[in-house]
């Protein structure tokens, strides 16, 4: 098994020519993500980072029952590393708004209004639930840990040359305030667990993992470095990149680690 993912760079119309270190964005493209391809042993989960000089369409995903025949749906969480000082995400909304609200105001734009908006520092995590409304704002990167699924239903994106997904977007949007209950403020040291299914598990790691830790990852495990490092199999997997490993009890440590797995 090859430890250090092979990554892909995606073009996004709200993406960025300079990218923070230590990535470079090839010249003269508009680079929004960055995707880590996952291997066939962990093919549920898929790593990436995300760079924003402008705001993400306004957005929802299906779950695995509500996903076209054949598909994953998606479930998602997001950490930030940096944000500028007004930057903010938009997840779920104020108020309990109607399938027929939400059409309207996804045709007319005010649905960005409806949206509840978070401002955001380095360190906030969101778990971002199938059928939660939500739109990531300029000015932000972090790295997302998701269903390996693509399917992104738009409801609004600013008046750019996209397709939206009304129908099939309203049809599985929960008009719903996000639980607070699922954003965590994750300290500068120490480790963290932050998400514990139903679709995938990942915690933060400074350091060596604990005899708990190392229990409830057993079988192959994604190691994402944030200011850290792995060793896996001789090779080490520095921040930027992402590896895999057959178990987490073949894994070096140092410094600050996400490790995921699907449940």
């Amino acid at each position: 098994m090859i430890a250090r993912l092979p990554t892909r760079m995606v073009e996004r119309p709200w993406g960025r020519i300079s990218l923070p270190a230590p990535f470079t964005a090839p010249a003269g493209q508009r680079i929004g993500e960055v995707w880590f391809e996952p291997p066939a042993v962990l093919d549920g989960l898929l790593v990436k980072y995300i760079f924003t000089s402008e705001a993400l369409s306004v957005q929802v995903h299906p779950s695995d029952a509500q996903a076209p025949a054949g598909q994953r749906g998606k479930e998602e969480c997001w950490l930030v590393l940096s944000a500028e000082p007004d930057a903010r995400l938009g997840i779920g909304f104020d108020h309990t708004v109607s399938a027929e609200a939400m059409r309207a105001a996804a045709l007319d734009g005010s649905i960005e209004q409806l949206l509840a908006w978070h401002s955001v520092e380095p360190g906030d995590f969101f778990y971002i639930p199938a059928g939660t409304v939500h739109a990531i704002g300029a000015g932000i990167t972090l790295i997302e840990v998701q269903q390996n699924s693509d399917i992104t239903y738009r409801l609004y994106d600013y008046g750019r040359p996209r397709e939206l997904h009304l129908d099939a977007g309203i049809a599985v949007a929960r008009g719903e305030a996000y639980p607070q209950a699922l954003h965590q403020g994750v300290p500068a040291r120490g480790s963290v667990q932050l998400v514990e299914g139903p679709k995938f598990r990942l915690d933060r790691l400074d350091g060596a993992p604990d005899a708990q830790t190392r229990a409830r990852y057993a079988g192959p495990v994604l190691v994402i470095p944030v200011n850290g490092q792995a060793v896996i199999a001789g090779e080490t997997i520095a921040a930027g990149q992402t590896g895999v490993a057959v178990s987490l009890d073949k894994v070096e440590l140092t410094g600050l680690n996400l490790i995921a797995q699907p449940c």
